[in-house]
């Protein structure tokens, strides 16, 4: 249980709130790269409650600036693309990527006025699928040398998906391992060779378990949570036999991604991203470490599930998620199809638009929530008082930071956990034709 206060100060995000300022720190997701496709590379975006636009230009530069124009307030997001920059229709003002305003055709001959004229702009880069900006007044922090940002784009794929809920209980699923064992429970085994691109349906690493029947038949696992130099790491054991244990190890890189294993082949390092206090974005890489992703199938996969442009669930609380009672007797635990963001969407969006957490309850498989809760408090208390806050690293610092390690394999019993993962994640990376030099 937690106070209003402390749940209103960790949950809302606006420009003038403690969290907002905190996660300004950082670059956030701003749309996948493929948004950008096609004739016209202009998007309209929403960012922890700012109004956006993100285009690319006849250069192929991007530019993200604030999505009304500084000369009567109309929306750049209709905006034409022309020498060198976004043109406002309504009076044909004219700005690059910078925010600079290189025209403002309708004053008279030789004006310069535009000189004195600049939109607020905002840092992009793009990787791995996905653009980044930066909302903060700061020196940027670098990007760590994670597997997902430095394998090659062949061995990446990225999508996203759309969470009508506060982004902090979006990312508490995450992080809370037991849930897998219910909100995820099959009741049949799907054929494991035919479980590319699907979470959850593959199987475990080292053995012929299909992840589905370990989560389903052993759902008391112990949980153990470890500080880390990029955040934490979960480890969710589960007894198997007298011989052998089941090891899962997640990870939550500070301040809001997650980074799972998928398969024995496959992690995915997962942001949960506001729009506003009210709804947030799930963005996910999908890293392999064999072969090159087969993208065009896995987009498939999950085009058959989202609805363009917003990427918004064909499952949904609109039409109760799909829920069919039959399934929930018989196939799934939820009733709600096979997709487990679904399972997450419903789990997080019922849980109201911002969670209450001053009536939830917590127990023993919730210690990743609470630790993580205290390191995000800690790092808001930081921000605002100028001490150490988590991530910001330098380069020198980033280059340091590798994997992080996300496996889910069956070891010995007598194995100790930290040794498996670790032999795991090694042998996995010396096999790589890429991952090899970025040892954790």
């Amino acid at each position: 249980m937690i106070s209003a206060e402390r749940n209103e100060l960790m949950t809302r995000v606006g420009p003038e709130t403690q969290a907002g300022a905190l996660l300004r720190r950082y670059w956030q997701p701003v749309a996948l790269s493929e948004e950008l496709e096609g004739a016209r590379p202009v998007r309209a975006v929403r960012l922890m409650g700012q109004d956006l636009v993100l285009f690319r230009d006849e250069q192929g530069r991007l530019g993200l600036i604030d999505r009304d124009c500084p000369h009567r307030g109309a929306d750049l997001a209709y905006g034409r693309l022309e020498q060198g920059g976004l043109r406002c229709p309504f009076h044909g003002w004219l700005f690059d990527v910078s925010g600079a305003c290189l025209e403002t055709p309708a004053e008279p001959a030789g004006s310069k006025m535009h000189t004195t004229i600049r939109q607020a702009s905002y840092p992009v880069v793009e990787r791995a699928g996905i653009i980044f900006g930066y909302l903060g007044t700061d020196t940027p922090p670098a990007f760590p040398e994670f597997d997902c940002f430095v394998a090659p784009d062949s061995h990446t794929f990225a999508f996203k998906g759309l969470f009508e809920c506060n982004w902090l209980q979006a990312l508490e699923v995450g992080i809370d391992p037991a849930h897998a064992s219910f909100l995820h429970r099959f009741f049949e085994d799907a054929n494991t060779a035919e479980s590319y691109g699907k979470q959850f349906r593959g199987a475990s690493a080292d053995s012929e378990l299909a992840i589905t029947a370990v989560l389903r038949d052993y759902d008391r696992p112990e949980i153990r949570v470890e500080t880390t130099d990029y955040g934490m790491r979960l480890l969710a054991l589960r007894e198997l036999s007298a011989e052998e244990r089941h090891v899962r190890v997640t990870n939550l890189v500070f301040p809001q991604a997650i980074v799972i294993p998928m398969s024995a082949e496959m992690t995915i390092s997962q942001w949960h991203v506001p729009v506003d206090d009210t709804h947030c974005y799930w963005y996910a890489i999908f890293t392999s470490f064999t072969g090159p992703v087969d993208k065009q199938q896995m987009r498939e996969q999950r085009l058959e599930l989202y609805e363009l442009p917003d990427y918004t669930s064909r499952k949904n609380k609109r039409n109760n998620y799909g829920f069919d009672a039959r399934e929930q007797l018989t196939q799934t635990y939820t009733g709600m199809g096979h997709d487990i963001n679904v399972h997450d969407q419903w789990a997080v969006e019922s849980q109201g638009p911002i969670q209450n957490r001053t009536r939830e309850h917590l127990g023993s498989t919730d210690k990743g929530i609470v630790a993580y809760r205290r390191m995000l408090l800690n790092a808001i208390a930081a921000a605002q008082s100028g001490g150490r806050i988590p991530m910001l690293a330098d380069e020198d610092q980033a280059r340091r930071l590798h994997g992080p390690a996300s496996i889910d394999g069956v070891s010995a019993a007598s194995q100790s956990p930290d040794d498996y993962w670790r032999e795991a994640d090694r042998a996995r990376r010396q096999a790589s034709s890429w991952a090899a030099g970025f040892q954790p």
